[in-house]
């Protein structure tokens, strides 16, 4: 991220749930450079990509376990992710996973690398 934000502003998308209103984040954000780009109140379409993340992040994560430890959070959400990315299929993905999409579509020839900035 340090090499990105050296050619441009890292912005971070975030709704306004309570777990992104922290001082440290905004601390944080100062300290590194990043402006954070929060959606309006009430106006999930803002970054419905976001919303779907956050959604399933609660509901097949948070809301299914119970954290004993600092440790147990952070082995429980790296499960989560390895699952959420290498074995849990899309609908927005045409049913594929996001380890397997943009492979899918290299080998198909039909893969566009959009550049941001």
């Amino acid at each position: 991220m340090k090499a990105i934000n050296a050619k441009r502003e890292m912005p971070i998308q975030v709704d306004i749930g309570s777990e992104f209103i922290s001082h440290a984040l905004y601390h944080w954000a100062y300290k590194n450079g990043v402006m954070l780009d929060f959606s309006r109140p009430g106006k999930p379409t803002d970054y419905p990509f976001i919303e779907s993340f956050d959604g399933s992040f609660r509901d097949e994560c948070l809301n299914v376990h119970w954290f004993m430890s600092l440790d147990d959070v952070r082995d429980k959400i790296e499960q989560w992710r390895q699952y959420y990315n290498e074995f849990r299929p899309h609908s927005s993905l045409d049913n594929l996973t996001p380890c397997e999409f943009p492979l899918a579509h290299l080998e198909a020839g039909n893969l566009q690398v959009n550049v941001l900035g």
